[in-house]
């Protein structure tokens, strides 16, 4: 009998779990297989029945090394910073803020809502706000009028200031490092870990890779061939105050969240070995939050590459300032009609969103096994 009621459950849950199956099959992983062809097709135009030659990676190509497409990857360039910076002022402004507001505070409530309302906002309102707060002839360039000062000229969203600039030709070079810093980050975290049970082989493969890496470094070919320099627009800086200022309360509602849910005992066991607050937070506290702050790398990560209303709206879509991928895929997209070319553009960009997704779920996976 029990077997025979476990088969019935089975089948029902099957049964109701299908319909949203072949949903997602086709409406999801279905367009994302579309979107991946197309990319290696030759379609443009809007027509009815567009005709698609397959041409392999040739867009991909083009997008890396063609000459015309340097719009493009100084976007991804951005898409760099904007993550990088995106995630370092969120998360280190809303853990400065859940730590304020675990301690006693005399109407935490009002504060919390005070620092969650940003994100309530979408990003075109906030965007709007932002553009006049930095507009040049205003908003922030003004501030210093207010104490009988000169009034800023810094240009927020059309800078043409560069810093942190590289050669393009060496991407190969450069991407070839960073693999291998990650793989001698690995390595040295699996040492750390069982240096009482030995190496894991993981590690041993993460130390060869890291290896390999070095050698073929010099020797890989330049990009391009002619010079191509790219690196950190200050133009950006008024969209990241603006993204910044809109998450850090989201990521402060989740470390406060992990601060409350530590057991309170913990904190008393601290105080009387003699351990001060910030002894506390920075040698108890924080640690016990890693859960926390992978669950906030891996959701900032995603808004950073989904920043496309809040440039839009700051800077609008013909600033290659503040570019973004997001942005360039439309323009190429919609009004260009290279259907094909801004295909993979979205590719890239799933790709991107990809790294940050996949490992986090085998993480969990493995926490949860």
């Amino acid at each position: 009998m029990s077997n025979k009621k476990n088969s019935k459950e089975i089948l029902y849950s099957v049964l109701i779990l299908l319909p949203s199956l072949i949903l997602v099959g086709i409406f999801v992983y279905g367009f994302i297989g579309n979107t991946i062809y197309s990319s290696m097709t030759d379609w443009h135009g809007m027509a009815e029945n567009p005709v698609k030659n397959f041409i392999g990676l040739k867009n991909y190509k083009s997008l890396f090394t063609g000459i015309i497409m340097s719009a493009f990857r100084q976007d991804l360039v951005n898409t760099v910073f904007y993550s990088i910076f995106l995630l370092a002022g969120t998360l280190m402004i809303g853990l400065i803020l859940a730590i304020l507001l675990d301690r006693p505070v005399k109407n935490e409530g009002v504060y919390r809502t005070i620092f969650l309302y940003p994100m309530a906002l979408s990003f075109i309102v906030s965007g709007t706000v932002w553009r006049w707060l930095v507009a040049p002839s205003g908003g922030l360039n003004a501030i210093p009028t207010w104490f009988r000062g000169k009034q800023g000229s810094f240009q927020w969203t059309s800078s043409q200031i560069q810093i942190l600039q590289f050669n393009w030709q060496n991407i190969w070079k450069v991407l070839a490092i960073l693999i291998m810093i990650v793989f001698l980050v690995l390595l040295i975290h699996s040492i750390m870990i069982h240096n009482k049970k030995g190496i894991k082989t993981h590690a041993i493969i993460a130390g060869i890779l890291a290896i390999f890496a070095f050698i073929i470094a010099p020797f890989l070919p330049p990009a391009l061939a002619v010079k191509e320099t790219h690196g950190f627009n200050l133009a950006i800086i008024g969209i990241l105050i603006a993204g910044i200022w809109q998450y850090s309360g989201y990521a402060m509602a989740l470390y406060l969240a992990g601060l409350r849910g530590l057991s309170g005992s913990i904190k008393e066991s601290a105080k009387l070995d003699g351990a001060n607050e910030f002894v506390y937070y920075w040698k108890i506290a924080i640690p016990n939050l890693k859960p926390i702050t992978m669950s906030a790398v891996i959701i900032m990560a995603h808004i950073s590459l989904k920043m496309f209303d809040l440039i839009y709206a700051m800077a609008g879509t013909d600033n290659n300032f503040t570019g973004h991928p997001s942005i360039r895929m439309y323009t190429t997209t919609f009004r260009a009609n290279k259907l094909a070319l801004g295909s993979a553009m979205a590719v890239i960009l799933f790709i991107f969103a990809a790294l940050f997704i996949i490992p986090y779920m085998v993480r969990s996976h493995k926490e949860r096994v």
